[in-house]
């Protein structure tokens, strides 16, 4: 099956998907490298606006980057925003200025700079080259999408994924966005009573230029047969393919139906209720591709034979070259990796999303207890904060990672504070953006990646590093091993 675009004949479709993972490890190098040859590259889209203007601050805008701002639909959105952050290098011991954290009552440049990141990241992964760029976000995190989206498909961006959450209402969303109409996105508010609703506005026409906008593909990521089947019969538009993610996927995994145990460990333990029921993907009879735990051309063969289109692959392209971790961190855990050491856990409490999140457990970042209780609890970039109704009944946003006492004070259960990591805060300091704190103490990393970490040794194959390409050819030979 293929797609056909507006100026293009109907292309193959990929058999391997470059994970899109966050905060900017799937940045548009690492996109550009694997759409390069041949298969999908994915740029994520989660803090894309933090993630732009940090990049701005420490090294400005370069000749590539000109090139690209030069084509954005509206001049002065973009001068505005240079003035705002790129007229010096950042020293490295100041901290990074941060734009304001987003909500319903957000002023229209936070849109605007939601817009040219999103825009700005999807275009230099296209650059070069004819092949086809994705773009990934999380349903959990609303308040971006909608300009987030809408900079990605003035970019041109041909793909879009989402999971950690129910994307019924994406492809309506992506359909109204092409034709560049105003869209009211509903925010999920705790507390709120039938029939109240609190929405987020975007109008389109802001950012109008020349030509038609091409609607992207929409392949929602899912966790099991049963969400694809309601994806396919209950979304407000087309759906055109799905990503099946398993369990041992890295960062937010889906939690185990229905009542479930833990294992020894802490993380939870999934049966046979979480299966996949592969014949019931098939009779969909939409595309998919296989994500978590693959690994190998094995994994691969393995999925072609399941009726998988392909496979997404997300651990072992995060720490080739390309990826946007911290070069230095990326080092250390390939390092690791060669000597099989690496742990994985799946953590009921780390994320403040309440979806089970994976964590490896790597020196020097907030997978150290005692780095962890160490650390000035504080929310300044608030991506994951929840949406509440107040005494008053006015809407305020709380995060189980902030102060403990800020949380509770705002009606939220002291048991979940316990363990619960600044996300937005470490994932920055992961991919080389930690935010300098008093006494020029910069934030931690975390590290999550799929629980097959260990087999990164593999593609590294005895060196202590390999890039994107490497582990597209370790791939390939799955798709003519012989089925059995």
């Amino acid at each position: 099956m293929a797609y056909p675009t507006r100026d293009q004949k109907p292309r193959p479709l990929p058999w391997l998907i470059q994970g899109g993972m966050g905060i900017a490890i799937s940045g548009w190098p690492l996109a550009r490298a694997v759409s390069q040859a041949g298969q999908l590259g994915v740029v994520s889209g989660t803090a894309i606006d933090n993630v732009f203007v940090r990049r701005l601050q420490n090294t400005g805008v370069d000749d590539s980057l000109r090139r690209v701002l030069d084509r954005f639909p509206v001049p002065s959105m973009v001068e505005d925003v240079l003035a705002r952050y790129a007229q010096a290098p950042r020293r490295a011991q100041l901290p990074f200025r941060t734009p304001l954290m987003l909500s319903h009552r957000s002023p229209l440049s936070s849109q605007d700079l939601l817009v040219l990141a999103s825009f700005v990241e999807v275009a230099l992964a296209k650059e070069g080259h004819d092949g086809e760029v994705g773009f990934n976000l999380l349903t959990k995190v609303q308040l971006p999408t909608p300009a987030s989206l809408f900079g990605a498909i003035l970019a041109g961006v041909d793909y879009v994924l989402m999971g950690a959450g129910v994307p019924t209402h994406v492809p309506g969303l992506l359909e109204q966005l092409v034709r560049r109409e105003v869209v009211e996105q509903t925010l999920d508010v705790v507390g709120s009573r039938a029939g109240e609703s609190v929405t987020v506005s975007f109008d389109p026409a802001r950012y109008d230029g020349p030509g038609a906008l091409r609607r992207p593909k929409f392949l929602p990521i899912v966790s099991s047969h049963v969400l694809a089947t309601a994806l396919a019969r209950r979304s407000n538009g087309p759906i055109d393919g799905f990503v099946v993610e398993r369990p041992s996927a890295g960062g937010h995994n889906a939690p185990p139906r229905g009542a479930f145990t833990l294992e020894r460990d802490g993380s939870p333990h999934y049966g046979p209720r979480d299966e996949v029921d592969f014949s019931v993907l098939r009779s969909l009879e939409l595309p998919f591709w296989i994500g978590g735990g693959v690994t190998s051309a094995r994994d691969v063969r393995d999925a072609l034979d399941l009726g998988a289109t392909g496979v997404q692959v997300g651990t072992l392209f995060a720490y080739c070259d390309e990826s946007g971790m911290e070069p230095g961190l990326r080092a250390r855990v390939v390092a690791q990796a060669r000597s099989h050491s690496l742990d994985v856990t799946t953590s009921l409490v780390a994320s403040s999303t309440g979806y089970p999140f994976k964590v490896a457990r790597v020196a020097g970042t907030i997978s150290d207890p005692d780095l962890y209780a160490a650390r000035e609890r504080k929310c300044d970039l608030g991506y994951l904060r929840e949406a509440y109704v107040q005494p008053g009944g006015a809407i305020g946003y709380r995060c189980s990672a902030e102060p403990v006492a800020t949380f509770v004070r705002k009606g939220g259960a002291l048991e979940d504070t316990v363990g619960a990591t600044c996300l937005c805060n470490a994932l920055m300091a992961t991919c080389g953006l930690a935010q300098v704190r008093t006494g020029n103490v910069n934030e931690l990393p975390v590290v999550t990646s799929g629980d097959r970490l260990n087999e990164i040794s593999r593609v590294a194959n005895g060196r202590d590093r390999y890039g994107a390409e490497d582990v597209i050819n370790y791939l390939a030979p799955g798709l003519d091993l012989a089925a059995t």
